[in-house]
Order: structure tokens, then C-alpha cells, then sequence
């Protein structure tokens, strides 16, 4: 059901009381097996990772107090700048993030994974725009598990230019800008991400180690949104930086 949905653009509603995933754990393997479906229904792999709720701003947004994951598959990822269709989207929004992609694999372990260890696995920073898709006739009526299971609202990312040389730069100070239309619409700092983008990232690391599955050397994450989530008309055109990793934009055409 949340693949059809989710490919036919009709917007779900709720899922049936004997189908909806009653915990996160249940949730995120009904994820796992929304992946496996849609990937072979013309999605691709998935190549990156993106993390919810993992600001103050989006947790009141969302009113959902703890991180929540999901996947990004490889046809939904565009490099700035980039023209999307907005009707390709039941109700699309964009987030600006701080995105850390992987020089090494992250297999499960025993032992957690802390923020120091990690910063040694990061081999590059980049200005990150998620795109979010409200694929739901009233989202506010969902139970967390189930908006977990469809990947927590993703639709597809916009990558700023690779930054290999991060290290110089502290991710918790960086500012991250949204503008739409030229217009300033929100910003936000790296703090904001459980304190430091990569606490963010060793949430995820150890989230994934005690399901028994890692992240990919290569792969991209996104660490959570440092300005609520802004929803686009037909035509907009969004510009977002942040400090010291660059700018990235695209506009959301009104064509098919």
C-alpha cells in the first residue's frame, strides 16, 4: 500500500488498524521491505540516508521528540542547481541541511558509535537541500511508526558542491540559509542538530548496528533539518547555503 501510494501520487490517508506498524522496531522493518519493493519498481538503490526530527525547530514542527530515519534512492538525487516538476509531488517541501558523506563503511558493532570516532569515516561536507513530500491527506493524523515505515516525508535530495577539505570548519557553528524567491524564509545553525551534525550521524550509525545493518561506504546523510520545513508553489525558486560548504538551489517548475 505505501509503495502504490507513493508512486501513484495518491495521497494515503491512514493505513488499516491490523497494518499499521506498532512500534518504531516494526516500523523500520516495514521500511526496510518499502526499500527492497521500491527499488525494484524503478527507484534504484538506496544511496544516502536522511534523518527527521533531529532540531528543536523540527521536533515542534512535527511535534515528535526523537530522530527518526529514512532512505534516499538514487533517482531522486539531483545536483545543484536543478529543475524538478512540481507536479511530480503530492505536496513537496524542501529542508536545509548539513549533509557528511562516508570515506568508509560503518558495519554494525557491538559497541556504540561515538562522534569522535566518526569524524575519521567523513571524507566529505556538502550543502544539502532534502526534499520532503506530504504524501498524506493530513499527516497530523499519523502515528510516528507509520510516517517511520514511509521513509519520515522523503522524496529526494538537491547535493551542493563536495567539500573534502571540512575539518577546518566546526559543523556545530556553520549557518544554514533557506531563501525562496529570493526572499529569506529561515536559518539556522549546525548546533541545532543534537548539538553537533555528527552526534546526528552516530545516532543513525547505532540506530542501524542494533538492527544488525550499516552504512555504506560512499553513502551520503543528511543530519536533520536546521530550518522548518518551507512548502512550495508551482514555480518557486529556492536558494539555501550554508556557511562555508556553499549554495545550492533549484526551482520546482510548473510544467509536468
Amino acid at each position: 500500500m505505501l509503495a502504490e501510494h507513493r508512486l501513484s501520487l495518491k495521497p494515503l490517508d491512514t493505513l488499516p488498524p491490523e497494518l499499521r506498524p506498532t512500534d518504531e522496531a516494526q516500523a523500520y522493518r516495514v521500511q526496510d521491505a518499502l526499500h527492497a519493493l521500491l527499488s525494484t519498481r524503478g527507484l534504484g538503490r538506496v544511496s544516502g540516508h536522511k534523518i527527521g526530527c533531529t532540531t528543536p525547530v523540527m521536533q515542534a514542527f512535527l511535534n515528535i521528540p526523537n530522530p527518526c530515519g529514512g532512505g534516499v534512492f538514487e533517482t531522486t538525487v539531483h545536483a545543484s542547481p536543478a529543475s524538478i516538476a512540481h507536479a511530480g509531488f503530492v505536496r513537496v517541501g524542501v529542508e536545509c541541511e548539513i549533509v557528511v558523506e562516508l570515506g568508509r563503511a560503518l558495519p554494525p558493532q557491538p559497541a556504540p558509535y561515538t562522534r569522535e570516532m566518526l569524524a575519521d569515516a567523513v571524507v566529505a561536507c556538502r550543502a544539502g537541500m532534502e526534499i520532503v513530500d506530504a504524501r498524506y491527506v493530513d499527516y497530523s493524523r499519523l502515528d510516528t511508526p507509520t510516517l517511520i515505515a514511509d521513509d519520515f516525508f522523503d522524496a529526494g535530495c538537491v547535493l551542493g558542491p563536495r567539500i573534502a577539505d571540512w575539518r577546518g570548519l566546526d559543523l556545530a557553528a556553520l549557518t544554514g540559509i533557506t531563501w525562496i524567491n529570493g526572499e529569506e524564509v529561515g536559518r539556522g545553525r549546525g548546533s541545532d542538530v543534537m548539538g553537533h551534525p555528527l552526534e546526528a550521524l552516530a545516532w543513525l550509525a547505532n540506530q542501524r548496528s542494533r538492527r544488525g545493518l550499516g552504512i555504506e561506504a560512499g553513502d551520503f546523510v543528511f543530519t536533520g533539518s536546521v530550518v522548518a520545513t518551507k512548502w512550495l508553489e508551482p514555480g518557486d525558486h529556492v536558494v539555501m547555503e550554508v556557511e562555508g560548504l556553499g549554495r545550492i538551489e533549484a526551482t520546482f517548475t510548473a510544467g509536468a
